[in-house]
């Protein structure tokens, strides 16, 4: 009991960093490329007013630069404290793309913000608008190596299991970086963060025209924000389609807990509005839906680009289909203790210096290493995630992804044909659909966590493998501190924020 005490409070302390951290990137990664495009505009134009536009969400950018750098760090610590074995059993991989990220992408962007921040003054205006847009490239190339490894952890490829040392150890270094899942949640991810600060920027500048004052400022935000929004929107659904696509062909169970399905199904809907019932389980006749809206075949279609597509159901993808040639959770489970066995067995004859029973034993281990981490379970229901919580986690995200789009395009039909001043209703949704983008942003998240539970690496790792042997205590006191200290500094971080925004770009005057 205590140490699925300790395991979940490592897996509450990880997600407590993680959200908190996520408050703080997606800004980042959007806000570099608008200030470097109304920075381009300065420079292309000579026009004083866009250096003041330029100048003042830069300022706002660099409070969250500081603090997004404070929470990262102590995320990648809590690989080494509270995920040793995991650290342990694929270190030589996961390590890689990390340590490319502090590196090179980190390095470049911290040295040439010093240039963006202060440099205004100190170095020419292309070599400052250089410098601004290698701060943008360099956020992103961050956010790149990051989400490789955790693309990795979703769909781990490019490695072998090394029975000798009992840990995976990389063999081709492309097949990891250019993983299909990790190139499609690099685009989905970052193209979020594109469209959260297209949304902080729009909803600022409708705070200013609301309050009557900066309209100019105000007005010629709102177009680069709107337009870069709109953009980066329409490309989140393109590449949220092509995320869905990789999840249905390397984690369909996370897909059908997605989207509710318990009963696989040829030309299945995706279910546009539902109420989950909460009485259902696994087996039973009880339908899935209090109440829903479907849309027919679409599920068949964008899972597999095939409308007459066969989606497996949960029931389906843990008791098995064999006449879609779906094997059951326990079959897997069966196989993954054979795999666990042959590595025990591979260890004792290396301890005897059994040549040829060692050879026997790896054989018989990579027979069965596709199911390596089902070894560790008892039942085949463990392999289902929480299904109310990705079901609904989902289906925000994507709601309010497709009201985004209404908006940036109303907003940028207003600004430019119409007087958007008069728009007040307009004004406050813009205003109010700041918190909604990180809202969105961490429903995406909770999907692409939750959904791929209980697994720390997919299908080769539990979770609970994974953790540090630590008493549950220390960790519980460890997530209290973390907790007093992310929310001090989110808030001071939005108190600093909201002080800047009060005195304009202007100084106030």
């Amino acid at each position: 009991m205590n140490e699925l005490a300790s395991v979940d409070w490592s897996r509450a302390q990880f997600a407590l960093t993680a959200i908190y951290h996520f408050l703080f990137v997606p800004l980042t990664l959007g806000l570099s490329f608008i200030i470097a495009i109304m920075e381009t505009i300065y420079v292309a134009t000579n026009d004083h007013a866009w250096k003041k536009i330029t100048q003042f969400w830069m300022g706002l950018f660099a409070i969250n630069f500081a603090i997004g750098v404070a929470t990262g760090l102590i995320m990648e610590f809590e690989f080494g404290t509270n995920w040793a074995n995991y650290a342990w059993f694929v270190g030589d991989i996961f390590g890689a793309p990390l340590a490319i990220e502090g590196i090179l992408a980190f390095f470049m962007e911290s040295t040439f913000f010093a240039v963006m921040f202060f440099g205004w003054n100190k170095v020419g205006p292309k070599f400052h608008l250089l410098s601004t847009w290698l701060v943008a490239v360099g956020s992103n190339l961050s956010a790149f190596w990051i989400l490789v490894a955790n693309g990795w952890m979703q769909y781990p490829i490019g490695m072998h299991f090394n029975p000798a040392s009992a840990r995976n150890e990389m063999e081709n270094f492309f097949d990891v970086v250019f993983s299909p899942v990790a190139i499609a949640k690099f685009l989905h991810t970052v193209s979020s963060g594109y469209v959260i600060g297209a949304l902080f920027v729009i909803g600022i500048s409708a705070w200013f025209l609301l309050k009557n004052r900066e309209v100019l400022f105000a007005k010629r935000s709102l177009v680069v924000g709107a337009s870069f929004g709109l953009l980066t929107s329409l490309f989140l659904t393109i590449s949220g389609d092509e995320s869905a696509y990789q999840v249905a062909q390397h984690q369909p169970v996370k897909l059908a807990a997605m989207e509710g399905l318990y009963k696989g199904e040829s030309r299945a809907g995706i279910i546009a509005f539902g109420i989950l019932n909460p009485d259902k389980r696994l087996g039973d006749d009880a339908h899935e839906f209090l109440g829903d809206i479907e849309l027919p075949y679409m599920l068949s279609l964008l899972g597999y680009r095939n409308v007459d597509a066969f989606v497996g159901g949960l029931e389906d993808l843990v008791y098995g289909n064999a006449a879609h040639g779906l094997p059951s959770a326990q079959e897997r489970i069966d196989s993954g203790k054979i795999a666990l066995k042959a590595l025990s067995d591979f260890r004792a004859a290396k301890a005897q210096n059994d040549t040829e029973a060692m050879k026997t034993h790896e054989a018989i281990l990579q027979a069965h290493m596709k199911d390596f981490g089902y070894g560790y379970f008892e039942k085949p229901e463990q392999i289902v995630p929480p299904i109310a919580l990705s079901f609904y986690s989902f289906h925000i995200m994507v709601s309010l992804g497709m009201w985004f789009i209404v908006l940036f395009a109303l907003m940028l039909f207003f600004t430019l044909k119409r007087d958007v001043q008069t728009q007040k209703p307009l004004l406050y949704a813009a205003l109010w659909s700041i918190p909604l983008g990180y809202i969105a942003a961490e429903a995406g998240w909770i999907v692409a966590e939750v959904g791929r539970q209980p697994w720390a690496i997919q299908d080769l790792m539990p979770t609970h493998m994974a953790a540090t042997h630590l008493g549950s205590g220390n960790i519980a006191l460890s997530f209290s501190l973390f907790a007093l200290l992310f929310t001090a500094l989110l808030i001071a971080e939005i108190k600093i924020m909201l002080k800047q925004i009060a005195i304009g770009p202007n100084g106030g005057h």
